[in-house]
């Protein structure tokens, strides 16, 4: 894995007293869209950077957003952060940054724009999609092996918003008011292990405020918590127009201010620095050292001198990579319901199959904002179970409802400064006939004893950065669609393909409900695998589905969404914390996923040893088919004089067993993180006397206790 070593610094700092001062003023600035400057007097190439977390975007021209190349720049299609989050595997989540290192280093990239770790606090957030999980822990195992995955190949990982991104709208200025415990407790632990277990080399500084400050400006979080206390010594970049002002930007640890136009001299890193510099309110010592910690991870990427000759030189679009997305798909699919065993389908006794949905038939890689590519493939879920099935069974395909294929213009991006609108128009005629024509062959199909399977839920008309959702109800008339489906074949199951939470009214009476993210260019292989049983399905979910938006605590007592300024008054009561703690209902709970198989879990010992918690325990499959669960050790601390969640995520393992296996299972946590709350009344960091341990396969399904003191 590529580091920044003591050469690396010393060789930068060397380079950088070398350097005039208009060199170093085009390092720490665009000169293109997705490069900054160079000094090629001294042999400095200009760092390329791309988007982004699902792959490597289409190549454009350097000073407009225009598409450059025909076929040159397809690449593979990766699964979305929530994807990768839902295998709960580390190994498939460093998979996912290796081939994501591997193309950008084929594309001539030096920095690649993810991963997106931070913390789902509302369903509704647009770019939820690319964000992993609403817990800590979680967001920060899966981001740290796929920053180590990157970072294999001379790229430079960035992980990004830093920090609390947590919506769309009024994104380049809302104000987000957030307590120091939920700071600490939520919104930097990813950050934090980012830098301390990953090794990141990059990070990039949000659009937002916290507390009043601009990320981007903002001292605390840049120097006093990133540098200081995490130790990062890469470099900051700000979010594409993040940078607001020339001396509050300079005078703390950002390196490099990108932005959306053209007007690269016109920057605030550009002429109006070197005027600062030159009228004497801004330090040229300042400036150098943002040029010291750009050249040292230039150099750790084998980018300058003599070192470029050993520099790995990458690859893209090639079927190891499709093998190996195809790989974390097949992991990250969630069986949510499976009443009566419907599933998985048996094809040996099907002739013909029924399915209805505009998302059978759809493709999501050509949308979604920044998150965009230019896949070389993406097998939609049609497609998948056409090629899963050959001749043998007679497919028919019924749209269902209205919902257009997103094919997203290049020119989103120089609109993206402004807050986006969604459209809501429906032909109600179609919608109409487009239903009526679907519940009479599913009700045929049905008297047939012929299955019927549904396939819907969102698009990136609705997760996509620029824009959050205005409600959890599914678009495009589905609830209805699905209500009349459920009442003609209450056998109908239901596949979702979607980046976030969605409401779901008809749950009780469906039987099965299958959970797809937008999961990469095999997605519709993977879930065709899963839905006839090829592939037992061992997702779990990395964030909680509420039964209505109004349960959850952003919403309930707090607030979302709102322009200016947002208070995010549930502390650390985020997701699961709240939904376990205040014992609200939830649809499906942090955590849970189904099998074909069943798991029993027996013979819990808890120890602590030196600086170490030791879980260990007996897992067995009891079913008849191989599987995969998740063992998940949650602890509630004890003795801390202040309200504490009943239940927090502490560490976890995929387990795979084959039918009948038994397998004892270690789960070791260092005391100083499985126990460390910040304390509100001493605003420090401190460890809990004792704690309970739950280990279970969700944060409700809990099948052993124990205690630590």
């Amino acid at each position: 894995m590529t580091v920044i070593t003591e050469a690396n610094k010393t060789k930068a700092k060397d380079l950088t007293a070398k350097l005039t001062l208009d060199e170093k003023i085009a390092i720490v600035h665009a000169a293109g869209l997705f490069r900054n400057g160079s000094a090629e007097r001294l042999g400095i190439p200009s760092l390329k950077m791309d988007d982004g977390p699902m792959g490597v975007r289409a190549e454009l021209y350097n000073d407009n957003w225009m598409p450059l190349y025909n076929t040159r720049d397809y690449v593979t299609y990766l699964p979305s952060g929530s994807a990768v989050a839902s295998t709960w595997n580390r190994d498939l989540a460093r998979k996912t940054g290796e081939v994501l290192g591997e193309e950008a280093r084929g594309r001539g990239k030096d920095v690649i724009l993810g991963p997106s770790i931070n913390i789902k606090r509302s369903p509704l957030c647009g770019r939820n999609f690319e964000y992993m999980s609403e817990d800590p822990v979680l967001t920060a195992a899966q981001g740290v092996a796929y920053i180590k995955g990157v970072q294999e190949s001379d790229v430079a990982a960035c992980a990004k918003h830093y920090a609390v991104n947590s919506q769309e709208t009024d994104r380049l200025d809302v104000d987000e008011t957030v307590s120091e415990r939920a700071l600490r407790e939520l919104y930097l632990p990813a950050f934090e292990a980012a830098v301390r277990d990953g090794g990141v080399l990059s990070v990039m500084g949000a659009y937002n405020l916290v507390n009043g400050e601009q990320c981007c400006e903002s001292k605390k979080l840049l120097d006093d918590i990133l540098r200081d206390e995490f130790g990062f010594d890469g470099f900051v970049v700000s979010d594409w127009s993040a940078v607001k002002r020339t001396k509050e930007s300079a005078e703390v640890g950002l390196d490099v201010e990108m932005s959306v136009t053209p007007n690269f001299d016109e920057y605030y890193f550009a002429q109006p620095l070197k005027k600062a510099i030159e009228a004497g309110e801004v330090k040229e010592a300042d400036v150098d050292k943002k040029v010291v910690r750009v050249l040292s991870v230039m150099d750790a990427l084998h980018m300058l001198g003599e070192a470029r000759k050993t520099r790995k030189p990458g690859h893209y679009a090639t079927l190891d990579h499709a093998v190996k997305a195809l790989d974390i798909a097949r992991e990250s699919i969630v069986l949510l319901k499976n009443d009566g065993n419907l599933l998985p389908l048996d094809e040996r006794k099907m002739t013909r199959l029924l399915v209805i949905g505009a998302n059978a038939d759809r493709i999501h890689s050509n949308g979604g904002g920044s998150a965009v590519i230019k896949a070389l493939h993406e097998v939609s879920p049609l497609l998948g179970l056409n090629g899963a099935l050959g001749g043998n069974v007679e497919i028919e395909y019924a749209l269902g409802y209205d919902a257009r294929q997103v094919n997203q213009d290049e020119s989103w991006q120089e609109e993206s400064l402004e807050n986006s609108k969604g459209s809501d128009t429906k032909d109600e005629e179609r919608a109409k006939a487009l239903r009526d024509e679907a519940v009479a062959k599913a009700r045929a199909y049905a008297a047939a004893g012929d299955p019927v399977l549904f396939i819907g839920g969102l698009d990136h008309e609705h997760d996509l950065e620029g824009r959050d959702r205005t409600t959890m109800a599914l678009p495009y008339g589905q609830d209805e669609l699905l209500d009349a489906l459920l009442n003609a074949d209450s056998d109908t199951i239901l596949a979702f393909v979607a980046g976030s939470p969605i409401e779901m009214p008809w749950a009780d009476k469906a039987k099965a409900i299958v959970w797809n993210w937008y999961a990469g260019c095999e997605s519709g292989t993977a879930l065709a695998e899963v839905l006839l049983g090829r592939v037992n399905p061992s997702g779990h979910l990395p964030e909680t589905f509420p039964i209505a938006l109004s349960d959850e605590p952003a919403h309930a007592i707090g607030t979302f969404g709102l322009e200016g300024h947002v208070d995010y008054k549930e502390d650390i009561y985020v997701g699961y914390r709240y939904f376990d703690t205040k014992q609200v209902p939830v649809r499906f709970p942090f955590g849970h996923g189904l099998s074909y198989t069943s798991f029993e879990y027996s013979d819990l010992t808890v120890r602590r040893v030196d600086d170490e918690i030791r879980v260990s325990l007996h897992v067995k499959n009891t079913g008849d088919c191989a599987g995969k669960t998740v063992v998940q050790v949650y602890l509630g601390l004890e003795g801390t004089g202040e309200d504490r969640p009943a239940k927090e995520l502490k560490g976890f393992e995929k387990v795979e067993l084959q039918a009948g296996e038994s397998r004892q299972v270690g789960i070791d946590m260092p005391a100083a993180k499985a126990l460390r709350y910040w304390s509100n009344g001493s605003n420090a960091y401190a460890l809990a006397p004792a704690a309970t341990v739950f280990v279970g396969e969700s944060v409700e399904d809990i099948r052993l206790s124990g205690r630590v003191a």
